[in-house]
């Protein structure tokens, strides 16, 4: 097997970017959405690399914050963790693929069953080993993507409800609107959940995600049930947008500044020639780009910028495209001396939130997050903000 290159800044003077993880802030985040879980257990979602910002320092800091119990997407995230995490309980949420059932086993993590085949092969496998092994069922109540349709929950339940050979530990949803609290999808999956679970009567449930998690306190009772699985709001994502943000900042990405330059007025800048200064400008060109995850169409603003970084807790204008290894800002209203060579620049963090640039960029902190690339140097503090 081939040899996957990778990037890893052992120092900041390597990288051209820092990213900044708040571990304290993460166990805070935690901590918080635990409490809007009551005495329902609180899982911590930690897939896609615990969402970009690094699965064995997030993980570590999950567990000294309470976590018992982690779910991730895929089975080699599930090894990681269960090298991590000791003798928690582990979900496999994209459950068994075909002939991997063996692995799960092996590993002691627990998939989440979307399909008649996946249970078939899980209880062959427990038969064969005469050993009786937990997993979950996904049902699906409308978003239409994995689980056991409405139609086919009688007779799964049915088949596999009171197996002899494995056991159906939790019972499982997803919401397709949960960041929209009144959307009548909400209602509908609700309704189409509390029917299945008549079908595994005394079967621990799960279906709270970060933004149910923080809907009012009647609308959060009917759905937080067992085990509640927050995801993004750990990471300090707003994962509503029609509240203020309670969760504390956990990502920071800062880039440095490698030459501050004297532009004449009438002068493009960038690739394309899209902005052109209106002025004598001063500029700033940092050490980070598309490449490292900070999106090509944040630069898209032609002369009228989108985007914005920040000098301290000043906030000043993106310009020009933003190109594989480089970005251009204008930092001409600075008190001189403001911004030198070396200097830091922030692109996300406390004064300019990542749910911002995420808009800016026409997605989502899921997204922005999970590119963040390798040649980012990583930074994990255990300092409070």
């Amino acid at each position: 097997m081939a040899a996957r290159d990778t990037i890893t800044p052992q120092t900041l003077f390597e990288a051209g970017a820092r990213l900044s993880v708040n571990l304290t802030n993460l166990k805070a985040n935690y901590r918080m959405l635990a409490g809007q879980a009551g005495k329902s257990n609180c899982a911590a979602v930690v897939k896609a690399n615990a969402y970009g910002l690094g699965l064995d320092a997030c993980v570590a800091a999950l567990l000294e914050a309470g976590a018992d119990t982690f779910f991730v997407a895929q089975i080699a995230e599930a090894r990681r963790v269960r090298e991590i995490a000791g003798e928690a309980t582990i979900y496999v949420l994209s459950g068994i693929p075909e002939g991997a059932a063996r692995q799960f086993a092996d590993l002691n993590v627990r998939p989440v069953l979307s399909c008649f085949e996946e249970a078939e092969e899980w209880e062959n496998l427990c038969r064969r080993d005469r050993q009786k092994r937990p997993a979950a069922v996904h049902i699906d109540t409308g978003i239409n993507r994995l689980g056991i349709a409405p139609i086919d929950v009688a007779a799964f339940a049915s088949e596999f409800g009171d197996s002899p050979d494995f056991e159906i530990a939790l019972l499982m949803s997803h919401f397709a609107c949960a960041d929209t609290p009144g959307h009548p999808l909400n209602k509908k999956q609700i309704e189409r959940f509390d029917t299945a679970r008549e079908a595994f009567p005394g079967i621990p449930a799960s279906f709270a995600n970060s933004a149910a998690l923080l809907w009012s306190n009647d609308a959060r009772s009917r759905i937080v049930f067992d085990v509640a699985r927050p995801g993004i709001a750990l990471y300090g994502s707003a994962a509503r947008d029609d509240i203020p943000n309670p969760m504390l900042t956990v990502a920071t990405l800062e880039a440095r500044v490698i030459q501050v330059r004297r532009v004449a007025a009438g002068e493009s800048i960038g690739y394309g020639a899209t902005f052109t200064t209106k002025r004598e400008s001063l500029i700033a060109i940092l050490s980070t780009g598309y490449a490292d995850g900070y999106q090509r169409c944040l630069g898209d603003g032609g002369d009228n910028p989108i985007a914005m970084a920040a000098v301290g807790q000043t906030r000043v204008p993106v310009v020009g495209r933003v190109s594989m290894d480089l970005i251009a800002v204008d930092v001409t209203d600075l008190p001189p001396g403001s911004v030198t060579r070396g200097s830091m620049i922030e692109l996300f963090g406390n004064t300019i939130s990542i749910d911002e640039v995420a808009a800016w960029s026409g997605t989502i902190a899921y997204e922005l997050l999970t590119q963040l690339g390798p040649r980012l140097y990583r930074d994990y503090d255990e300092v409070a903000n």
